[in-house]
């Protein structure tokens, strides 16, 4: 009983890991969900921006690189936004208290993440960017800063793609038109 016990308790940790694995973001997957909430008070869903090209920036106050690309995704945010263009950034943990964020959130028109719910994190380091494309797939995720002419490589050709299309749903309380009606309401509608 004992083995049994040990094998079924090892299986359910194999299993876990498993679906953590499959929930971490992975390029050419659909994109897993996010929800953060920003220093502005706003929750943001992944699917509150079905549609739009999404960069989910994570950074840190004490990152060079990051300092120089905050301003860059901030320019490009103004220039492409009215195009379906998001970004979102997150401070890292070790970057300074959220209070002393607050002068900078309010500064900027991209917004900063105060709290991210969801299973993206840091790569290799700061900064990292997760790109998710307007049908919600992720198309890049790399621990590196972005410098103006590869975001535009990136970013111009997905916001060139057209938005996915929802199908339709049927208005509610009417069934779905069928092609042809069936024979016999045919035959009662045509008799007599």
């Amino acid at each position: 009983m004992r083995g049994f016990k040990r094998a079924a308790s090892t299986a359910a940790a194999i299993l876990a890991l498993a679906t953590a694995a499959d929930a971490a973001p992975k390029i050419g997957q659909p994109a897993p969900d996010f929800t953060v909430t920003t220093f502005g008070g706003r929750t943001v869903k992944l699917s509150d921006l079905k549609g739009d090209v999404i960069i989910l920036n994570f950074w840190a106050t004490w990152c060079g690189p990051c300092r120089r690309e905050l301003p860059l995704l901030e320019s490009a945010f103004e220039a492409y936004n009215k195009y379906g263009f998001q970004v979102l950034a997150v401070a890292t943990e070790d970057s300074v208290p959220p209070d002393k964020l607050k002068p900078l959130a309010a500064q900027l028109k991209i917004p900063l993440v105060k709290r991210l719910k969801g299973h993206y994190d840091v790569l290799e380091g700061v900064p990292t960017n997760y790109v998710i494309d307007r049908s919600g797939k992720l198309v890049y995720a790399k621990a590196d800063a972005f410098d103006a002419e590869s975001l535009n490589a990136l970013i111009v050709p997905l916001l060139k793609e057209p938005v996915p299309e929802e199908p339709t749903p049927p208005a509610s309380g009417s069934p779905p038109a069928s092609p042809t009606p069936a024979p016999a309401k045919a035959a009662a509608a045509g008799g007599g």
